[in-house]
């Protein structure tokens, strides 16, 4: 715990005084108590209760004013409180290979059920776009608050030939990012990267304008909060923008991208119209994503796997541990000590303290 007015805790001295006073107060009592005829009329009147019962509400009162002085120093604390992301992207693979049976029934329609179950557990206040990519990437449904239309969109999935993993990664960056110029058309080819310009600076270089690195200044990976990727593959790319280049753009603007892991490292081997395949899940690469961008990688082997999976990323993305002021939760425990404190001592003693 730090705090923004430290000096404010000199105050604290005054604690002990306050219990020296409490302290010289019951003495002289007990002194006055001398003056009765019979003590032990005295003690019997009290019991052994009342005699605890006494010190209950300045104890609580003395509680009351730590918390206020505390309050006054402006405490900062590392807090669990509801997360600020605003937008979620899914990057959904619905490559040829995702039609692999090892996740039953097969990877591409668990995948389906189990980001629609995610859709219905997140908070209604957060936005959430979908990305499908193969052998391209495209947005199929915008950010929005409808988890009708995410539905429609996520069920009217097709597979098709290919997987640009890194395509993905970029729409989603790019929708993320609208005004940001991210071009897609102009990273998959990788030319940008062999002459040493940025995926950041990539659109503006292939259409005639000049690359600036002063443009776009990189940030902390993870220190953005308004938003975060969901990257749903088996991980094994075979065209379009090299995922890691992808997953260091997204970093570079502090973008989290979690990866899912949908299918078995043994993989399978699986045929379609004359051609057959082994498709395997490539984890060091999404695990590689994941630690760029100082997010998490997550295996499902199963559908059930996968359905705990969303589960767990819904409760990671609708709370965050950030360091927060917290004076406004010790002046209301300080309030309610108070409150009590004077409440037992006018049922008890019909006076406050």
């Amino acid at each position: 715990m730090t705090f923004l007015w430290p000096q404010f805790l000199w105050l604290l001295l005054a604690l002990p005084l306050l219990v020296t006073v409490y302290v010289w107060l019951l003495r002289r009592k007990k002194k006055m108590a001398l003056r009765y005829a019979s003590l032990s009329i005295v003690r019997e009147a009290m019991g052994a209760g009342q005699s605890f019962r006494r010190h209950v509400p300045p104890l609580l009162f003395l509680l009351s004013m730590a918390a206020m002085l505390l309050a006054a120093a402006r405490p900062f604390a590392v807090v669990t409180l509801p997360s600020q992301n605003e937008t979620i992207m899914l990057a959904m693979d619905v490559s040829g290979s995702m039609r692999a049976t090892d996740v039953l029934p097969n990877r591409l329609v668990a995948s389906q059920n189990a980001a629609k179950a995610f859709l219905a557990d997140l908070p209604r206040h957060v936005r959430v776009g979908v990305v499908a990519f193969a052998g391209t990437a495209a947005v199929v449904q915008p950010p929005t608050l409808s988890r009708e239309d995410l539905t429609v969109a996520i069920d009217k999935f097709q597979l098709q030939r290919g997987t640009a993993i890194g395509n993905g990664l970029v729409v989603a960056l790019a929708e993320l990012f609208p005004d940001a110029g991210i071009d897609l058309e102009s990273l998959e080819t990788g030319r940008e990267r062999q002459r040493g310009i940025s995926l950041d600076q990539a659109g503006k270089a292939d259409k005639g304008g000049k690359a600036d690195k002063k443009d776009f200044a990189p940030v902390a990976p993870g220190s953005y909060t308004s938003g975060a990727i969901i990257l749903l593959t088996d991980g094994q790319r075979t065209t379009g923008v090299d995922s890691l280049d992808a997953a260091k753009a997204a970093a570079d603007r502090g973008v989290r991208v979690y990866t899912v892991g949908v299918g078995t490292v043994e993989g399978e081997t699986i045929g379609f119209e004359g051609w057959s395949m082994r498709v395997k899940l490539d984890e060091e690469t999404l695990k590689g994503i994941a630690r760029a961008t100082q997010a998490e990688y997550f295996y499902a082997g199963t559908a059930g796997d996968l359905k705990k999976v969303y589960e767990t990323l819904s409760a990671r993305l609708t709370v965050e541990k950030k360091e927060t002021e917290i004076s406004a939760l010790l002046a209301l425990a300080a309030a309610a000590l108070a409150l009590v404190s004077a409440g037992l001592s006018l049922l008890w003693f019909n006076r406050i303290l």
